[in-house]
């Protein structure tokens, strides 16, 4: 059935169920491959930098591929899509239990399991997405409160795993139960939205000129590969679908995103290594990512339901800023604690902001791009993670190699975080004084200035103009909003 808005519940609960276990299956899996650090150091004999590569590629993989998930849901299903990312990611985890080498994870663990979470993670959460509207930002943090959980709950499991059945044992196990994507997949029940088909172009076939085609031809990439005109309609849509790529607001969230990717990686990465280097037992050092991952998921709910009040809603932008900011500071703050009293604090503190701007990211995405796009910039936005994900824990083992501690790869990740907070923040300063600056001239000018999300102006006279006056800035006008 065709729904004129979001439903905001209904299946909507249980697209969030969906989207709450495939978060756990992807993201808390992929952090509890830290625990497995140590053991791979130890086995395989390798430095930092060669065994962070691991969890390097998984999440570069995942995140690169993100727009393929994306890809499969709009085209085909999301049901068949994170099925057979399910199928792919257990496939890689139970290959990587008879690795023989490092080069034999890169390949299993790091691209094969990558691969099938990038099939599953964007379309699940861009589903979310569709069945809300009011309660977009509460239904993100429940559903994206998955990872805080899965930590919570993998990280002691896994090192338990490890000790009872050593590391190949774990990921045997952690490969059948990856396996629950499937389940995942096969709750995503497609819906409907007259939004989706206000923004798809409709091409009749008996009124489309010649002269048409051949531009709709000379628009695609791939049209030398074309041969029907069916073809040619979907190469059009597909280039339809990608236009948010040219939005000023999109352009400079995604090279923030990129500073704060490269930024939170590496935590996850070292947290344990750092923990057991500075006297922390194996145990605490496992705690310590499972009260990350709990706190991880008060972030998620709160910061949600909060941000979803009508005093802050139009501020989302301010409080992703504010979280983000956070973060940073406190890896600004880690070289200098110690102890397991004082490394508990940090991951608290780290958690709760890490919960709250991850939920944050697909509900400020939608601002910008709106619900139509949201899959299809998530997969970018996911995307855009994937070398900050690949290089920065490399890097930050490189540095731990050359320097002998871990304060330089610490303070770089904050700095960067930091970064990536002021840009966008002072992006958003620069657009507001802009719109301020443009009131106040067509004001001056007897005129009232409306600027749109898609950039079109239109004028709205308040002087009393001649009759050619109203007809040409009516002109204008249509001329504005075709384009």
């Amino acid at each position: 059935a065709q729904h004129a808005s979001p439903p905001d519940g209904g299946w909507g609960w249980m697209i969030v169920a969906g989207c709450f276990l495939v978060t756990i299956c992807t993201r808390a899996v992929t952090r509890c491959i830290s625990i497995f650090f140590v053991e791979f150091q130890a086995y395989f004999g390798q430095d930092y930098a060669r065994t962070a590569w691991i969890h390097s590629i998984v999440d570069c993989a995942t995140m690169l591929c993100a727009p393929l998930g994306s890809l499969i849901s709009n085209h085909v299903s999301c049901q068949v899509g994170i099925m057979l990312g399910g199928l792919l990611a257990s496939t890689g985890l139970i290959l990587s239990s008879f690795a023989t080498s490092l080069e034999h994870l890169y390949l299993s663990l790091g691209v094969l399991t990558g691969l099938g979470f990038a099939l599953c993670y964007s379309p699940a959460i861009a589903m979310v997405g569709k069945y809300f509207n009011k309660r977009k930002a509460l239904a993100y943090g429940i559903a994206m409160s998955g990872s805080g959980i899965g930590t919570f709950i993998l990280a002691p499991v896994v090192q338990l795993l490890i000790e009872q059945f050593s590391w190949r044992g774990a990921l045997l196990i952690l490969g059948g139960f990856v396996l629950n994507l499937c389940v995942c997949g096969a709750l995503m029940r497609p819906i409907a939205l007259k939004e989706d088909h206000k923004t798809a172009p409709e091409f009749p076939q008996d009124y489309v000129s010649e002269a048409q085609k051949q531009d709709l031809k000379r628009m695609s990439v791939c049209s030398p590969l074309i041969k029907a005109w069916s073809h040619e309609c979907l190469c059009y849509c597909s280039w339809k679908e990608y236009e948010f790529l040219l939005m000023p607001g999109f352009m400079m969230l995604a090279v923030s995103i990129l500073f704060m990717a490269y930024g939170c990686s590496p935590l996850f990465v070292y947290l344990v290594p750092y923990a057991l280097s500075v006297g922390v037992s194996h145990h605490q050092a496992a705690f310590l990512m499972s009260i990350l991952g709990v706190i991880d998921i008060i972030g998620n709910i709160t910061f949600g339901w909060i941000t979803d009040r009508r005093c802050l809603k139009k501020h989302r932008h301010f409080c992703y800023l504010f979280a983000v900011g956070m973060d940073g500071l406190c890896c600004l703050f880690l070289p200098v604690l110690q102890n397991f009293p004082l490394l508990v604090p940090f991951s608290f503190t780290f958690g709760y902001f890490d919960g709250a701007y991850v939920t944050l990211i697909p509900v400020v995405t939608a601002d910008v791009v709106g619900t139509s796009s949201l899959s299809s910039a998530l997969g970018v936005v996911y995307f855009l993670h994937a070398i900050p994900y690949l290089v920065s824990p490399p890097v930050a083992g490189w540095l731990v190699d050359t320097t002998g501690s871990y304060t330089a790869s610490f303070l770089l990740c904050g700095f960067s975080m930091i970064f990536s907070s002021t840009l966008l923040f002072f992006a958003r300063l620069a657009k507001k004084i802009k719109r301020t600056h443009l009131g106040s001239l067509s004001n001056d000018a007897g005129t009232k200035q409306h600027v749109w999300t898609n950039g079109a102006i239109a004028y709205s006279v308040t002087a009393e103009l001649d009759q050619k006056d109203v007809e040409f800035l009516a002109a204008d006008t249509n001329s504005c909003s075709n384009r």
